[in-house]
């Protein structure tokens, strides 16, 4: 965390100061790598998480930026790029982009803060764990195109599929 953190009125001056309460909180180790953008590592579920939180002034607006460890093959470009269409028609809020030329999946979302509307904790929280969220739900389905050479359908139902009941 940066040694002071910047308040006016009471308030934090970049939602970036949330950013590092939130992770601070959870135990995340976070790097700040200039006065606009932060890194996270995140564990969960077992897959590794990398977020960049980035403040934009100009726009007033707070991104977030995730991707996992996962190299997409020439080979399997086409059925990831149908994946991620496939998996944003089911999202509400943010979405995941496919990088052709890095071979990079990611997920990406935003929190628009224009006209001088300030930034809370919690929605710097919930923009965290949104990401989080949709990376462990649909990170197996990423698999299954890249590794287990399935379709895109394929994989989309076997990581939606839920269990019900008691066993």
């Amino acid at each position: 965390m940066t040694a002071a953190l910047k308040v006016r009125d009471g308030l934090f001056t970049s939602p970036l100061e949330h950013v590092e309460l939130v992770a601070s909180g959870n135990g995340w180790p976070l790097v700040r790598t200039g006065e606009s953008e932060a890194q996270l590592v995140i564990e969960a579920s077992g897959l590794g998480l990398q977020l960049t939180v980035s403040w934009n002034e100009d726009s007033e607006s707070l991104f977030v930026a995730c991707m996992f460890d996962l190299k997409i093959p020439a080979a399997r470009q086409a059925e990831t790029t149908r994946l991620v269409q496939m998996i944003n028609e089911r999202m509400l809020m943010g979405h995941f982009d496919y990088w052709r030329t890095e071979g990079l999946a990611l997920y990406r979302n935003g929190l628009l803060l224009s006209g001088g509307a300030r930034a809370t904790a919690a929605q710097c929280e919930s923009l965290i764990h949104l990401a989080v969220e949709a990376c462990e739900r649909y990170y197996p389905a990423f698999q299954f195109v890249i590794w287990a050479g399935k379709s895109a359908e394929e994989a989309l139902q076997a990581c939606l599929f839920e269990t019900a009941g008691n066993a």
